[in-house]
């Protein structure tokens, strides 16, 4: 009798598991980032039955319409549990809250912080929220919370079944953190910072990272501390400089004394995981400042381009480990580390799964931070610019292998026609180019894989195959450096996209930087294609790839719509599901893709209102299962094509 109760509270126990799995209380599903459901009612086999169940628009760009053009859609929607009135929560670009009825996506609640609009040149972005439960609550107001990060650096708590504030918490339902980063650092402007991605919940904490806008042209820029604090009040529990201050921290031996003073950055503006069990918080961190000039922070920079684990109960750092040493190519990390168990060998082995810019994996294990696959230290050129201090060698992962192409030259050249070819390989030709850390130059450096083979999207980690589903993005890039004082005010003052654009002082340093795409006259990638591609990598085994294929057509990026299969550049990430099946949209062809785990075979695919730039989630209620996306729209279709939709797919009732 009693092995019967034990292997039904088994059973009850798994089944509580898988449904929780189902819910996507996170914005990575988990609150490891996995970008996995159990739910297999949409399968391989119907699939391809699956059609619009509902849309609904944010509003954003009927309010702002001047504003289309910097507001970006990228949000994952959460579903919040049935105590806390089972809506399906997001934030709009403008971070307007707003809380839908998940089988319909009528509203049910909106909250407007009401965020100053500032220039018109001023970035708009929500990724998503954050939810917590008050286990100690005794049935008051805010219980159940939603937690949201505004532009302005507001953290605010919202009663999850109201959107009202919670005025316990801060003042009046806010915590303003706006003032503790700008009455730091002297001539700070209003974009200079802001959060740019959901809080991370862990016990009863709620910890927010921060994006650094000035890090490209300030030696002197605002410290990149993540934040803790209590979910319930709002008091600041602990915080954590990326950036050693004192010389009893470990990472101190790496840094001069003035170097730790002064320098700031290495935030962390994407992703934060959480691992409740083992009381972790992992952090992926971005560069020091400035992102591209090295010469007053020699050393390696430990904690910046980290994986940082800190311990939840006080920030202390449990271990890191880091992936670019002393790094001058804006090779922040990218990505939510991914938290999942590891089957190699018979063996469960805890990791985090850390992706990088440039198109490198590294398997941890989560306790300790020893690599699951080998790491090697390789020799890399160090002849930068006068006064940088490169580091002599950088880590490579043994396996998994690159998944970008690493390196260019004059012989990589390519064009839709021999014009374009020729004129491809001239402009290489013209630059330094070479492998994976050749130095920014005078000359202007050419980079393959470029910008960001992985970014902000992450992965998707089906536990059933052991199999790692990643988005890949390649698009050779320029980066030159320019002494400041020669530079003429009328190219300085020209119009910049973010980075990209004419040279752009590194203010309290000799250097300016200039970051440019590579393009050929028919403004193509200087590259064979494709220049999008969806992968799977096989980490239960040899590490190797099982299957990859461009991603993306055409069509919508070329003044003849032609649907050339050569992949687009891609934002947003994948799912997967128990169903065998891994959604993605990514691309810039208004398309939304359903592909076979297994095999790579695309199942399903439909039109949406534009582009799909942000990872898509899902989940079962009333014994349906939705795919829901957000379609925002891209801006390589041109700013008229941004947008403010968000669709659910389901199978026919």
């Amino acid at each position: 009798m009693i092995k019967g109760y034990r292997e039904l509270g088994l059973a009850l126990l798994l089944a509580a598991c898988t449904a929780g799995a189902s819910d996507w209380q996170h914005y990575g599903g988990d609150a490891g980032g996995s970008h996995y459901s159990s739910l297999t009612q949409i399968n391989r086999d119907n699939v391809g039955e699956l059609q619009s169940a509902w849309t609904y628009r944010t509003g954003d760009i009927e309010r702002h319409p001047e504003r289309r053009a910097m507001s970006a859609l990228n949000v994952t929607p959460i579903l919040l549990p049935e105590s806390a009135g089972h809506s399906l929560v997001l934030c709009s670009a403008m971070n307007r809250v707003i809380a839908l009825d998940p089988t319909t996506g009528e509203e049910r609640w909106v909250f407007d912080p009401e965020i100053p609009l500032g220039p018109l040149d001023s970035k708009f972005l929500c990724r998503g929220v954050a939810y917590w439960e008050d286990t100690a609550a005794d049935n008051a107001g805010c219980a159940h919370r939603v937690f949201t990060a505004t532009k302005d650096m507001r953290l605010m708590a919202l009663d999850a079944l109201t959107g009202k504030p919670c005025t316990g918490f801060g003042t009046g339902g806010t915590v303003n953190v706006r003032p503790d980063i700008f009455d730091d650092v002297p001539n700070m402007e209003e974009n200079d910072v802001q959060f740019s991605a959901p809080p991370t919940v862990i016990d009863d904490l709620v910890i927010i990272g921060s994006a650094d806008n000035t890090k490209f042209w300030r030696a002197d820029n605002p410290s990149g501390a993540v934040r803790a604090f209590d979910a319930r009040t709002g008091a600041e529990r602990w915080r954590f400089d990326p950036i050693p201050r004192n010389a009893d921290d470990p990472a101190a031996r790496d840094w001069t004394p003035e170097a730790m003073q002064k320098t700031g950055g290495a935030n962390v503006w994407s992703l934060m995981s959480a691992d409740p069990a083992r009381g972790l918080v992992f952090l992926p961190t971005a560069t020091a400042g400035p992102n591209n000039f090295g010469g007053y922070r020699p050393g390696d920079n430990r904690y910046a381009n980290s994986v940082v684990a800190l311990n939840a109960a006080d920030g202390s750092v449990a271990w890191h480990f880091q992936v670019v040493h002393h790094d001058v190519w804006d090779l922040d990390l990218p990505s939510q580390p991914i938290l999942v168990d590891l089957k190699r060998d018979g063996e469960s082995i805890p990791v985090v799964i850390q992706l990088t810019k440039q198109g490198l994996i590294f398997v941890l294990h989560r306790e300790t931070g020893e690599p699951v696959f080998p790491v090697e230290e390789r020799a890399v050129p160090t002849d930068g610019v006068p006064g940088e201090v490169l580091s002599a060698t950088q880590p490579f992962p043994v396996k998994p292998a690159p998944l970008g192409r690493v390196g260019l030259t004059p012989e990589d050249a390519w064009g839709f026609t021999a014009f374009d070819r020729n004129a491809c390989r001239r402009k290489i030709a013209g630059f330094r180019h070479g492998g994976l850390y050749e130095p920014p130059s005078f000359q202007g450096t050419a980079y393959l894989p470029g910008a960001s083979i992985f970014n902000w999207g992450g992965a998707a980690f089906d536990p059933q195959s052991s199999r790692l589903i990643v988005p890949i993005s390649q698009t050779p890039m320029l980066l030159r450096l320019t002494r400041t004082d020669e530079i003429p005010d009328e190219v300085r003052n020209q119009p910049r996209m973010g980075p990209i654009g004419p040279p752009m002082d590194m203010a309290g340093t000799p250097y300016s930087f200039e970051f440019q795409p590579i393009m050929s006259p028919s403004f193509a990638p200087c590259v064979a294609p494709p220049w999008g591609e969806l992968a799977a990598i096989d980490l239960g085994g040899e590490a190797d790839t099982k299957w990859r294929f461009p991603l993306g057509t055409l069509e919508g990026l070329m003044p003849v719509p032609i649907p050339l299969p050569f992949g687009t550049p891609l934002a947003g990430g994948p799912t997967a599901t128990a169903g065998g099946i891994v959604f993605i949209g990514a691309s810039s062809d208004q398309k939304f893709r359903a592909f076979d785990i297994e095999s790579g075979a695309k199942l399903w695919e439909a039109d949406t209102p534009a582009p799909a730039q942000a990872t898509p989630m899902t989940y079962a209620i009333n014994g349906r299962q939705f795919v829901v996306v957000a379609a925002g729209g891209h801006i390589f279709k041109g700013f008229n094509n941004v947008n403010d939709y968000v669709v659910a797919f389901a199978l026919p009732e």
